[in-house]
């Protein structure tokens, strides 16, 4: 009798001691060394971070609230295996935050408005077109470069970024092309939910690059590719890929992966780049009005300029391991005026981030306002959210 409860006890210990363990929560610890609050910044779990074979079934938990988080899963390389799990918490100045990554159904995710889009537009010759709840952009592919170069008109050769200002937080883009293309309106004109009257041409717009070979800055073409990787509540993101291009004797190969997150004004370029060891991204001065200023040292260059019967910030913002400096090419032809962040490439790699804030949508008033946001953003960059995995009992 003994011996059988002695081996019993054993058992229940062993079974106690199991149960226990798969009780257990999986814990992130995400901490904000920076004395300001932290919010719309994405946050990315990996497999690899949280030793896991699948991210597909996972949430995440505040610990302190006990609340379900808006997710979004991604793919980023189209294989059908979701690479990443992005969140977006809310951290006070030098504070920190437990979340618990839990098991959970699609059906038990919290539902949130897919604020982060964007697709390829047939449509519209072949625009790309990105946005989220505060602005929206679109580039120029090989069907409208063509119509240029054969003379018929409605084309647009530029590898520039145009920026269309929004006003609202849904998304806008299908509704303005089909108010553009099947309707007697126009996106030019503002009826309440914004306007496209930022021109582009054949200037940089807000971020597109450039090769400066001794005075001159070259230019590549449209874009030939593009790849949808997501979008959802938290990103949108997309590949594009350039064909070869000549700076100068020097040929470029250029591919790009642009993101835009929910809540944040820039679009993140992460470029890879063969043939130059440095590139140039610039944003256009239009009438020269305006007024450009800069700092090396946080990582970023800004325009400010009256634009229509509103004012507009652009800026481009950099870590200090691509920021080199920034410079004003000014000449008389309006399209080859632009502020430049001077950039270096690194393996063949150059991240950047670019992006405008309109008056009219109500965030900055005035030029200090966007020079204090873009100092903010840069102080993000170099500091960013750090993450530890850890296990603790509730």
């Amino acid at each position: 009798m003994k011996i059988n409860t002695v081996i019993s006890a054993f058992f229940a210990s062993i079974l106690f001691f199991s149960c226990s363990q798969k009780e257990k929560p999986l814990t992130i610890l995400v901490k904000n060394t920076l004395d300001q609050e932290r919010s719309f910044e994405t946050i990315s779990l990996t497999k690899e971070l949280l030793i896991v074979d699948s991210l597909t079934n996972l949430g995440v938990k505040d610990v302190a609230t006990d609340k379900l988080l808006v997710t979004q899963l991604i793919d980023n390389d189209g294989d059908g295996i979701m690479d990443e799990l992005i969140f977006q918490p809310l951290l006070s100045p030098k504070s920190e935050k437990k979340f618990e990554i839990i098991s959970i159904s699609e059906a038990n995710r919290p539902e949130s408005k897919d604020y982060c889009y964007s697709r390829f537009v047939p449509e519209r010759t072949d625009d790309y077109a990105w946005e989220n709840d505060r602005v929206a952009f679109r580039m120029f592919g090989p069907t409208a470069q063509k119509m240029v170069e054969d003379g018929v008109a409605g084309g647009t050769l530029s590898s520039g970024v145009d920026a269309w200002l929004k006003k609202v937080d849904y998304p806008i883009i299908n509704n303005w092309y089909k108010k553009e293309t099947e309707t007697d309106g126009t996106y030019h004109e503002d009826t309440g939910e914004g306007l496209d009257d930022f021109h582009v041409g054949n200037s940089r717009g807000v971020g597109g690059l450039a090769i400066k070979k001794d005075s001159t800055y070259y230019f590549s073409k449209n874009y030939t590719r593009w790849r949808t990787i997501t979008t959802g509540p938290i990103r949108t993101s997309f590949y594009l890929e350039i064909a070869d291009w000549d700076a100068s004797g020097n040929t470029i190969k250029e591919s790009k992966i642009v993101s835009l997150d929910r809540g944040n004004n820039f679009s993140k370029f992460k470029v890879e780049l063969e043939g130059s060891e440095e590139v140039y991204a610039g944003l256009t001065l239009h009438e020269k009005d305006g007024k450009v200023s800069g700092s090396k040292n946080k990582g970023w260059v800004s325009y400010w300029q009256p634009h229509g019967d509103s004012e507009l910030g652009t800026g481009i913002i950099a870590n200090s391991n691509y920021f080199k400096g920034f410079e004003i090419y000014n000449v008389e032809e309006n399209d080859l005026n632009n502020a430049y962040a001077q950039l270096k490439v690194k393996n063949h790699k150059v991240i950047y981030y670019a992006g405008f804030g309109w008056k009219k949508r109500g965030r900055f008033n005035n030029q200090k306002e966007w020079e204090n946001h873009l100092s903010q953003f840069a102080d993000k960059l170099r500091s960013p959210m750090m993450v530890s995995v850890i296990n603790t009992v509730r």
